[in-house]
């Protein structure tokens, strides 16, 4: 099974954490759902919507996959600092997962401070955004709503914002089901909104076609990897789904910091000391290697310096330039470093049709990476 998960505990922290359970095609129809994304009057807002079931969002999202482990010993006080500093910069969206160390219990104690210390209308625009990753038994009922409870707990809220489905097997249908039984939940005010992540075009349009409203697909996708845009945006066009993206900046490697490195002569250059960096350096290798991404990497500061800002800054609004993109995420080390100058400041900024070719085809000089690693979220399913 890939390590997608990154399990490493945070010991940094200890927090007492609710103990979790152990975790044929159908007739093609009509599946328009009736979904929109619709922005707002400030521009880093966006409503991902299907139906009557709707949140708004901040374009850029907090990810909080770092808290996790790997990235630097975290203090609980200071990172819930760090979240507040975000919030009041206006970037109030949090992305976790049942799986991220602590990262659902962080927001927990966040958001209690938030409801004593901010006025009502800072806390209407939190959201925290989180993740089921289950392991692929049988999906009932119970089963279902007590794991969603855990997270419920965790977060301290009565109703999760989103919750974000992640399945292992697809040769195992018990995803149908467990969709069905977050519905119900939804339905029941548990769950706000129900959506995807890491989910390939068959199986959303599959899902759509058994009538379960999600509302958006997390994948990967960044100027190196274009592939939600060869399948996958089409339909969340057709269908009105969206897409929220991680790995936009690749950990870190869209960036000056990298720029004009050779990481073939040990120690010449930066590190790659996080599980983001070496990830997203595997990515690299698959596209087209180290040197290629160095021409990718000139052609964006060139860019960036037209504009005055930074490479992630141009990466980013990229790719929130796409199709069917509501979101990007950018990843926070609370506490240790933050990015809020850099993230405002994609808001701004306007990539013109020159700054849009240069990007597109020094992109399309890489590999297919459909051909290679295969649809959106294809890299967590392989042996």
């Amino acid at each position: 099974m890939s390590t997608f998960l990154h399990l490493n505990p945070l010991k940094a922290i200890t927090i007492n954490t609710p103990t979790r359970r152990n975790s044929t095609r159908l007739g093609r129809r009509s599946i328009r759902c009736d979904s929109a994304a619709e922005m707002s009057t400030e521009k880093h807002q966006i409503k991902v919507s299907n139906g009557n079931d709707s949140v708004e969002i901040c374009r850029v999202l907090n990810g909080m996959w770092q808290t996790s482990g790997g990235w630097g010993r975290i203090d609980r006080d200071d990172a819930v600092e760090a979240m507040l500093r975000y919030t009041d910069a206006g970037l109030s969206t949090f992305d976790m997962a049942d799986h991220y160390g602590p990262a659902e219990d962080l927001y927990g104690i966040f958001i209690n401070r938030v409801r004593r210390e901010r006025p009502p209308d800072v806390l209407e625009k939190v959201r925290g955004l989180t993740k089921w990753v289950p392991s692929p038994v049988k999906m009932t009922r119970s089963f279902v709503e007590s794991n969603i409870n855990v997270s419920r707990k965790r977060m301290d809220v009565a109703c999760l914002d989103m919750l974000q489905f992640h399945w292992w097997d697809y040769a195992n249908s018990g995803y149908l089901d467990a969709l069905k039984h977050l519905t119900d939940l939804k339905d029941e005010g548990k769950i706000k909104t129900v959506a995807l992540t890491n989910f390939d075009t068959e199986r959303l349009r599959i899902i759509l076609e058994n009538e379960i409203p999600v509302v958006s697909n997390q994948v990967q996708h960044s100027i190196v990897d274009m592939r939600p845009q060869q399948k996958m945006a089409e339909l969340c066009q057709q269908t009105g789904v969206k897409l929220i993206t991680y790995g936009t900046v690749m950990g870190g490697l869209l960036s000056e910091k990298f720029l004009d490195t050779n990481l073939s002569i040990p120690f010449a250059g930066p590190s790659l000391n996080t599980p983001s960096l070496q990830k997203y350096k595997r990515m690299v290798d698959a596209w087209g290697g180290w040197s290629q991404f160095q021409v990718l990497l000139q052609v964006l500061n060139k860019i960036a310096r037209k504009h005055g800002v930074s490479i992630s800054t141009v990466a980013v609004k990229y790719i929130l330039d796409q199709p069917a993109v509501a979101g990007s995420m950018i990843g926070v080390r609370l506490g240790l470093s933050e990015h809020i100058k850099d993230v405002n400041s994609v808001f701004s900024l306007e990539l013109d049709e020159e700054d849009a070719d240069s990007i597109r085809e020094v992109s399309s000089r890489g590999r297919d990476l459909m051909t290679v690693i295969g649809d959106c979220g294809d890299e967590y399913r392989r042996a």
